[in-house]
Parts: structure tokens; sequence; C-alpha cells
């Protein structure tokens, strides 16, 4: 039997059922029994296999999600590791991304502020808190990182935003076009809730984040924080972020409201 970490978290058990009606899919015709359980330390999703189709089902596996390191030692051979922002108050001097790694203990990357500084305010010296707000940097959203140094001995991961992450804000930043951020979603749930809130109009396009993450691209001259209160009746247990470029291409000449408002709607 084989015990696969995926790169997905979940946060209820309607997500638990919809990541085992995709493994399911993914495993049609195949010889292997396949069984997702209790998610890890951290909310981390486990899917147990067996069978003779085992290393084809974990192929499939691999590209439909990708896997967790789940060892400091596996994460060694990675220059590049994808992960969820985490225990974002924890610290003003770093941002913390959960990679996957808990085994034998918990093992965050850690983005020190001057990397930060340096990939997105242009070398000046903003505080985290500042650089978090302009770019939507929020709990639980999935961000791509760089291994800079990896110190088994301190059981520690230095890092930096990877390429592909830089080049995705460039890519926001270039199209002016507000997004919002919805975390802990499924894709389902993101395209009905714009559906039943007739905001076709005002959303041109949903971007996967990952498997339960997703951001709402809206046209030109819509505010994204003004779909919140919408958007939010229809996803009562969901986050949402705003990412608007305006704010970041204006930075730092003149001084900005918060361009990242994170709403926790009542269940």
């Amino acid at each position: 039997m084989t015990v696969l970490t995926l790169l997905a978290k979940i946060y209820s058990s309607n997500q638990r059922r919809n990541i085992d009606e995709t493994v399911k899919n993914l495993f049609v015709g195949l010889s292997v029994d396949a069984t997702v359980i209790s998610s890890s330390t951290d909310n981390w999703v486990q899917v147990t296999l067996a069978g003779e189709d085992e290393e084809v089902a974990t192929n499939l596996l691999k590209r439909e999600f990708g896997f967790c390191p789940s060892t400091l030692e596996n994460a060694q051979g990675s220059s590049m590791l994808k992960g969820y922002v985490t225990n974002l108050e924890k610290s003003k001097e770093e941002l913390l991304v959960d990679v996957g790694i808990f085994q034998p203990k918990t093992v965050y990357a850690v983005i020190p502020l001057g990397n930060l500084q340096a990939q997105l305010a242009d070398g000046r010296p903003a505080p985290l808190k500042k650089i978090v707000e302009l770019w939507g940097i929020c709990e639980n959203l999935p961000m791509g990182v760089r291994i800079v140094n990896v110190d088994t001995v301190a059981n520690r991961i230095d890092a930096e935003l990877a390429t592909e992450q830089i080049e995705k804000y460039e890519l926001w930043r270039g199209s002016l076009l507000d997004r919002l951020l919805v975390l802990g979603a499924s894709l389902y749930q993101v395209k009905m809730a714009v559906e039943q809130e007739e905001l076709s109009r005002d959303v041109i396009d949903i971007e996967p984040l990952g498997m339960f993450e997703y951001a709402l691209v809206c046209k030109l001259g819509t505010d994204a924080a003004g779909l919140i209160s919408r958007i939010g009746r229809r996803l009562r247990k969901a986050k949402f972020t705003v990412f608007n470029p305006k704010r970041t291409l204006a930075f730092p000449e003149r001084p900005q409201e918060s361009s990242s408002k994170i709403q926790n709607e009542p269940a």
C-alpha cells in the first residue's frame, strides 16, 4: 500500500468528498483501490493506493494535484515548491509558507522581508503588512516559492517567491483588472455564485489558484471589493481578498488605503 500526500488542502467534509470524486474519476478502468483518508497535519489531503496499477495511479495523481515533500530531506533536491501562506500574523519580518513538510515535525518555508521588498517593492523598505495588503496576500493563499537554502540541522527552509509567482503578479498588475480572490470553495461553487448573482458582465474569467482557491477577474472598471457582499452571501464559508493593480502601480508615490480586504462571512 502506498500513502501519498496531495498538494491540496481541505477545510470541510464537502471538500473531502470533492477530492474523493475527482480521484475516483481519475482511476476509472484501473485496477487500484484508492481511499481519501483524513487530512494530515495542517489540512493536507492524503490518499492510500493498493493494487497492481498503483504506479499508473500515482502518476495520474502527480499530474492532477502534485505531491508534498512530507519530510525536510525530500525537499533538499527541489528548487521550487508550492504551498499555502500560513501564520500571517506571527511575524513582521517573515512570510511563512506551508509547503507540506510535517514529518517528523512541521517546517515552513521562510521568506524574509528583505526578499519580499526586493521582489515586490522594488527594494524599498516597505513593511510586511504593506506588501501583504498591496498584493492581496492572505492566510491559505496558494504560493510558489524558490528554495534558497535547506538547513536540516536547524529545521529551516529559506526561500523567496518563485519566478512563476512573480510573473503571475506582474501579469495581474499589467492587466489593470481587479481580482477578487476566493479561498475555500470549489470551482462549481464559485461558478454557481457568479451565475446566481448575475455577475457574468462583471466577472470575465475565473482563474484557478488551487483546488479550492480561485481568482475572479473583473472587467475593466469593476471594483472587486464591491463584489464581496454579493459573492459572500452565496459562499458563506469562503474567505475573500482583493488584488487592485492600480494600488500596486501607485506605491509608494502617494498613500493609499488597504487594497486587501479579507472577510469571513457568517456561517
